[in-house]
């Protein structure tokens, strides 16, 4: 299928050097169409919504900065570290939202590590983009899943509850 003109204008934007140095593509060639399609699929095949992880993402980096940059331990299995600086970072979509330059790290002591930034909580709550493979900033659904899976479940008992 063809991708629609305003994704691959919004694609351009999302390259290296045009709105964050790193860009949110990382070597990901595909198409954006086919990267947003992707994960939605896998989101929700878990099971999921995009909505719900941004809340549990969003939940961690609100536990990481009561830290002040220093790690804070959530529950058994997590250590946030949360590093803020100066500045925005425009959302690639174009509709003007501007995220605060905040870098979470959220460490599962058994196993995997996850990084994301306030922008990437947007990214994924507004237009279920989690960034192209390769992507610094990129969260895999899946890999978030096995890295967070406890903090899941208790975010999941209060979410249903809202």
């Amino acid at each position: 299928m063809k991708q629609d003109p305003e994704l691959t204008r919004i694609q351009e934007l999302m390259k290296p050097g045009k709105l964050s140095a790193t860009g949110f593509l990382g070597e990901d060639r595909r198409p954006l169409s086919e990267i947003l399609e992707e994960d939605r699929l896998s989101v929700s095949n878990l099971g999921l919504s995009c909505h719900f992880i941004a809340h549990v993402l969003e939940k961690l980096m609100h536990k990481g900065r009561e830290g002040f940059g220093n790690p804070v331990r959530v529950g058994v299995d997590l250590v946030v570290t949360v590093d803020e600086n100066r500045g925005v970072v425009p959302c690639p979509f174009r509709h003007g939202y501007l995220a605060e330059k905040i870098d979470v790290t959220v460490k599962n002591v058994k196993s995997t590590e996850l990084r994301f930034s306030d922008l990437s909580i947007h990214l994924i709550k507004e237009h279920c983009f989690f960034q192209g493979r390769g992507s610094v900033y990129r969260v895999d659904p899946q890999e978030l899943v096995n890295t967070l899976d406890s903090f899941i479940k208790d975010c999941l008992r209060d979410y249903k509850a809202l």
